[in-house]
C-alpha cells in the first residue's frame, strides 16, 4: 500500500473509525472491532466537504461495550446493539464510495487502515479501497518537519481550530480531519 500520490486524485476520502476497546485487558488488542464508520469526501482542489457516510456496526467477539469505551466515545450499548453487521456495512461504505471512484483513502495515522484490514480479514470482506493510503498525519509531521508525529488535538489548536462536534466519535473526527487538508497539502 502506497502513501504515494503523484497526481492528485478528484477527491479525497478521510475516514476516521472508533472500535471497541478497553483499559485493563479484558480483551487484546488485535480483537478490537468496528463499531463506527465515519467517512467524508472532499473535493481535492477546494478542499470542502461534498458528501458523507456514517453508521454503527455491531461487534461480534465482544458483544458489551466496556464503560472505557462508552465513555472515550460516546457510542452507547443501543447504538452498536441495533447496528448492521460489519459485511452489511461494508457494502453500504462501498456502494456509497462508488459514486466517488478517484478517492483516495486517506487518515490520521495508520490504525484506521490497519483496523480495516483486520476486520476486513476476520469477516472475510474485499478490501475496498484500492491501493493507496494517505497517513495524514505523516503528511503531517514532514509538511511541518516535526521530530514526531502530533495527536490531532494538538495539531488542531497548533492552527487555532477547535474541534467540533465530539473528539472519539467517527464521523466528527472525519468531518474535523477534513478541516486540516489545505493545511496538510499546503494550501493555508
Amino acid at each position: 500500500m502506497t502513501d504515494i500520490v503523484e497526481t492528485p486524485p478528484a477527491y479525497w476520502l478521510v475516514i476516521d473509525l472508533e472500535a471497541t476497546c478497553c483499559n485493563d485487558g479484558q480483551f487484546p488488542r488485535d480483537e478490537m472491532e468496528i463499531i463506527e464508520i465515519g467517512a467524508v469526501i472532499a473535493d481535492s482542489k477546494t478542499f470542502q466537504p461534498i458528501d458523507e457516510f456514517q453508521t454503527f456496526v455491531r461487534p461480534v467477539r465482544h458483544l458489551t461495550l466496556t464503560d472505557f469505551c462508552k465513555e472515550l466515545t460516546g457510542i452507547e450499548q443501543a447504538n452498536v446493539d441495533s447496528a448492521i453487521g460489519f459485511t452489511k456495512a461494508m457494502a453500504r461504505l462501498t456502494e456509497w464510495m462508488a459514486g466517488y471512484p478517484d478517492a483516495i483513502f486517506c487518515s490520521w495515522g495508520e490504525y484506521d487502515r490497519r483496523q480495516f484490514e483486520r476486520d476486513c480479514a476476520f469477516h472475510d470482506v474485499a478490501w475496498p479501497f484500492g491501493n493507496r493510503h494517505v497517513n495524514l498525519k505523516q503528511r503531517y509531521t514532514e509538511r511541518f518537519a516535526l521530530k514526531r508525529g502530533e495527536g490531532f488535538g494538538d495539531a488542531l489548536r497548533k492552527h487555532n481550530l477547535t474541534f467540533e462536534g465530539r473528539p472519539h466519535r467517527g464521523i466528527d473526527d472525519a468531518r474535523n480531519i477534513v478541516r486540516m487538508l489545505p493545511i496538510i497539502f499546503e494550501q493555508k
